[in-house]
């Protein structure tokens, strides 16, 4: 008896001890890298399995093609391998152009949006009329959050589905400044509308000068990396030539090849690549 006392007071103790841990913080879940990237290239729906299994399918064809041209499994390899990356490539060259599209619209979204409000309209009243009198690219968005709101009524959810349709930048900063009008109050948000439209349009006109200017650089080293695998493509038809990459020298070489192309592509980007807006509270 006096065991089983000791042991129910030491479990006691123990649930009281236990009661002043710090609490652990849940084990945050890890986004996949390419869902972000499909949600900027406009594509929230395609699941990252979906599109990993298309690079896949690429990568076999493009090889197969190659190696029945060739008949040189190293030359089908390398090929391969740039097959399965051209969907990724293809979907960065798209979220690119929608940043791009969309940095060119919002000064006018803002502007409507200002035009709204000294109309007498609600903010979520004139977010919703972006819908119909807004830019194209940008109505989609906005005429999902006209429902959200509809049907929910909260204010600050349907901005964030919001932030999520778009998943654009520019957007982040337009969502949040709206949010924050919207819980202070007060009679400034058309003049924080205002001077939000001009600082977009001037940081837009900024941003397409420079990205004119430096277009030529990634140009230049889009083609400086390409020329010599055209080459070396046209070469599978010449199968006295290209069994010689079949050879421990010739791996070497393609190895070498695609490592020094792989480095000097990433150099020359990198030295004209433009500031790289991230999304914020997202």
């Amino acid at each position: 008896m006096g065991a089983v006392l000791g042991l129910v007071l030491g479990l006691g103790l123990l649930l009281v001890w236990s009661s002043t841990w710090p609490p652990t913080a849940p084990a945050r879940r890890r986004t996949p890298r390419l869902r972000p990237l499909l949600a900027s290239a406009g594509l929230p729906d395609v699941s990252t399995a979906g599109f990993v299994v298309v690079c896949a399918v690429t990568g076999v064809v493009s090889a197969t093609a190659v190696l029945l041209a060739s008949r040189t499994v190293p030359v089908a390899l390398v090929f391969g391998t740039m097959g399965a990356y051209a969907p990724v490539a293809l979907l960065r060259g798209r979220a690119e152009r929608r940043q791009r599209e969309f940095a060119e619209v919002w000064p006018e979204a803002v502007d409507n949006l200002a035009s709204a409000v000294r109309a007498g309209l609600s903010l979520p009243e004139a977010l919703a009329g972006l819908s119909e009198r807004g830019p194209e690219p940008l109505r989609p968005a906005f005429h999902a959050f006209a429902l959200d709101y509809q049907v929910g009524g909260r204010f600050s959810d349907a901005l964030d589905r919001l932030k999520e349709r778009l998943s654009d930048p520019v957007g982040d900063r337009v969502v949040e400044s709206l949010r924050v009008a919207r819980e202070v109050g007060g009679g400034d948000l058309g003049r924080l509308l205002r001077s939000l439209s001009g600082f977009l349009r001037d940081d837009a006109r900024t941003r397409s000068e420079l990205q004119s200017r430096q277009a030529w650089t990634v140009n230049g080293a889009r083609l400086a990396v390409a020329a010599p695998w055209l080459v070396l493509l046209m070469l599978c038809f010449q199968p006295e030539v290209i069994q010689r990459y079949s050879t421990g020298a010739g791996i070497v070489v393609l190895v070498t090849g695609a490592a020094l192309c792989a480095v000097a592509y990433r150099v020359m980007v990198r030295i004209g690549r433009l500031p790289v807006e991230r999304r914020i509270l997202s």
